[in-house]
């Protein structure tokens, strides 16, 4: 059988940080917090926005709840219009998902359901994936705790056994880890940020296919000849 593989949305598929940190400062500056885009693309990638916001008030003091959920409504209004805008994939995603496409897969994020199902319906990725996703919010757990990757296997029929979890964010990486999953980190930002011991690391979406395949076949050190990847996998077109 063939493992689960389990994408994160936001800086794993879809190009979609940039813009969410650009409105997080935007929506949190409002109520007073100190936030930069900066911010976001460092210490907080990946996290959920009601844990940064509460780590915000332990630095910087309490802010008006009333005030605060105004801004985070207009943040997620905001996002999600210029989400059907100005989103795009990350570079090499189609061409690997296509590679991938004879194994079972799943979005596995932190973000609402809409925001999720916005995301992959702007940039057509509801294609791969249809209704196969799994949002924090619906789940009621959130990364870096493992229990959302564990739901997602779970409702998939999987164990974490069988499952492969792909993941930009640190956040996301220990999860999967946490959960007993098989990691792959998308390091994006190899010069500051490092690989969690235990995890796999590629820093293009392009090398994806080619490292499950070695996962799949157990030979993560050796390469697999393109005839092996189209026989057995269908990794090459």
């Amino acid at each position: 059988m063939l493992p689960l593989l389990l994408f994160d949305c936001d800086g794993t598929l879809v190009d979609s940080e940039p813009l969410l940190a650009e409105e997080m400062a935007i929506a949190l500056c409002a109520v007073g917090l100190p936030f930069k885009r900066q911010d976001y693309m460092g210490e907080f990638r990946g996290a959920r926005f009601r844990n940064i916001v509460a780590e915000l008030q332990a630095r910087f003091g309490a802010v008006d709840p009333d005030r605060l959920a105004t801004a985070e409504r207009l943040m997620r209004d905001n996002l999600a219009h210029r989400l059907s805008r100005e989103l795009t994939t990350l570079p090499g995603v189609m061409a690997a998902l296509k590679k991938l496409r004879h194994f079972p897969s799943a979005v596995v994020s932190n973000g609402p359901e809409s925001k999720i199902q916005s995301a992959l319906k702007a940039v057509d990725l509801t294609l791969y994936f249809g209704k196969r996703f799994f949002s924090g919010y619906t789940a009621n757990c959130w990364k870096p705790e493992p229990c959302l990757h564990l739901h997602a296997a779970s409702i998939m029929g999987y164990s974490a056994s069988e499952c492969i979890a792909i993941d930009d964010a640190l956040v996301g990486v220990r999860a999967a880890l946490k959960a007993g999953m098989t990691v792959i980190h998308l390091n994006r930002f190899p010069e500051t940020e490092t690989t969690p011991e235990g995890a796999i690391t590629i820093e293009r979406m392009q090398q994806l296919p080619g490292v499950v395949a070695q996962l799949v076949a157990g030979r993560k050190s050796v390469a697999i000849p393109e005839y092996l990847l189209e026989k057995q996998y269908g990794l090459i077109t």
